[in-house]
């Protein structure tokens, strides 16, 4: 519940702090913000964040010139989150700002436990905020806290780098830290001298969660042994930090050695870096289409396959967020995508029709694309593949199998199973990545239907497929 802090610092420490708070956003945000930027604080209710609004606030009102919001994450973990919303809900406005409270279910089962999971819907959530910065309360202690923590969990370079004061956010607003570089003593001394009151999540009092441990237990008994760890520790991830920048550098220059002309990383270019510089490529490649960092037993088992790898070999190594192929030659990343429909969709002169988390679309024409007329009298519909397909695109050579012709085209294996192919009774009319049968084509001044085929994410398939039916 929402609690008060009693007894106030002594007057020179309370001001000081305010002082120091100002002045650490002031010179963050003027670097950042344009006129009438929108900033949103992520507000969990407790004393950093609460610390953060309502100093946000009071510089607002002298002239911050931003769009100021919050945004509460209501994860319903705890009996008291239903009034921990009211609170945030109360303190926004007796401050004047706009509140959006987000409702997540987090999953107890997931397998990659309750704090892993709420972080993570939490983090889904921020990246849908409707703003152009979102400000969390991290500081200085929380940095070396997490430095720490995540070296005990044998964290890599770009790990142990700790928090980021920005971080851009696909699609999102860009997510900042603007009081990373200050002591949390200074940020308890501004709470209390402006007589804040905040949520006490009684979780934070539960040692069974390491990360609480570490704050409660580890943390203190280094600095009795260590003074200035805290610092010392985020001066280590600083370090970190700059490695990790220059070996995302290298990654980089790396690519370039080694890319294809499809642009596609090359297998045996890729084979002769050395072990290393192998790893950090492929990490970061990993990490540019959204996949989780991998663990390093994972990296190893991967460059033993791809080691072993030759250029007609179909190598596939699985990871949680999708899998590493190896096609002709080349390296391919494939993210998990929905599965598809087992059943046929019907097609009744809709625009589109969803495919996966893609779709196809329809679109009237004239002498182009497939004859309208001969798609009447019968049944249309989209349906995967089943085998044993064929199909005649060029009515100068003769009907052949849709493996062959997909082989031909270049579709990779384990996309062919996900092609949207399209009916007409019993006969195959379209299929998404080779195009329309020569019997369907449709003669000049005819009604016909051009069919496009738009992948997930927005991504269309390849150059074989980006052409309607024709």
């Amino acid at each position: 519940m929402a609690g008060s802090k009693s007894g106030r610092r002594a007057e020179p420490a309370a001001a000081a702090a305010t002082q120091q708070i100002e002045l650490t956003l002031t010179a963050f945000l003027e670097a950042r913000l344009h006129h009438g930027a929108r900033l949103c604080v992520g507000l969990s209710g407790g004393r950093d964040s609460v610390v953060l609004l309502h100093s946000l606030a009071g510089l607002r009102a002298s002239g911050l010139a931003c769009e100021l919001s919050a945004l509460h994450v209501h994860h319903g973990l705890s009996a008291s989150a239903d009034a921990w919303a009211d609170f945030c809900a109360e303190s926004c406005q007796r401050l004047g700002v706009p509140l959006e409270i987000s409702r997540v279910a987090v999953p107890r089962d997931s397998g990659e436990g309750l704090e892993a999971a709420a972080r993570r819907l939490r983090h889904t959530v921020f990246a849908a905020c409707p703003a152009d910065w979102l400000a969390l309360a991290h500081h200085r202690d929380d940095q070396a806290e997490t430095v720490l923590f995540r070296l005990l969990r044998g964290a890599g370079v770009k790990g142990a780098a700790g928090m980021l004061a920005e971080r851009p956010q696909a699609g999102g607003p860009c997510l900042i830290r603007p009081l990373l570089a200050l002591r949390g003593s200074v940020i308890a001394d501004y709470g209390e001298a402006h007589s804040l009151t905040w949520i006490e999540d009684e979780s934070n009092a539960d040692l069974h969660y390491r990360r609480n441990h570490l704050r409660r237990e580890v943390m203190p008994r280094i600095e009795q042994q260590f003074p200035g760890a805290a610092q010392a520790l985020v001066r280590a991830g600083a370090h970190f930090a700059e490695a990790a920048l220059l070996l995302d550098e290298l990654a980089q220059a790396d690519r370039r050695a080694v890319v294809g002309d499809q642009g596609r990383i090359d297998l045996a270019r890729f084979n002769a870096l050395s072990a290393p510089r192998a790893r950090n490529l492929l990490r970061s490649e990993l990490l540019a289409v959204g996949f989780r960092a991998p663990e390093a037993r994972w990296l190893d088992e991967a460059l033993r396959q791809l080691a072993t790898a030759s250029a007609g070999s179909e190598t596939c190594v699985a990871t949680p967020d999708g899998e590493l192929h190896v096609y002709r030659g080349e390296l391919h990343l494939v993210r998990h995508r929905p599965v598809l429909a087992a059943g046929a969709i019907p097609w009744c002169g809709e625009e589109e029709l969803p495919w996966g988390a893609g779709r196809v679309s329809f679109r009237a024409t004239v002498g182009a694309g497939i004859h309208r007329r001969l798609l009447a009298g019968e049944p249309v519909y989209l349906r995967c593949r089943q085998g044993g397909e064929r199909l005649q695109p060029d009515p100068r050579r003769p009907v052949r199998t849709l493996r062959k012709l997909l082989q031909e085209a270049g579709v990779p294996p384990w996309e062919r199973p996900r092609l949207p192919l399209l009916w007409c009774g019993e006969r195959l009319v379209w299929v998404g990545g080779i195009g329309s049968a020569a019997a369907f084509v449709c003669p000049p001044g005819e009604q016909g239907l051009a069919v496009f085929w738009q992948a997930a994410d927005g991504c269309l398939p390849p150059a074989t497929s980006r052409r309607p039916a024709d």
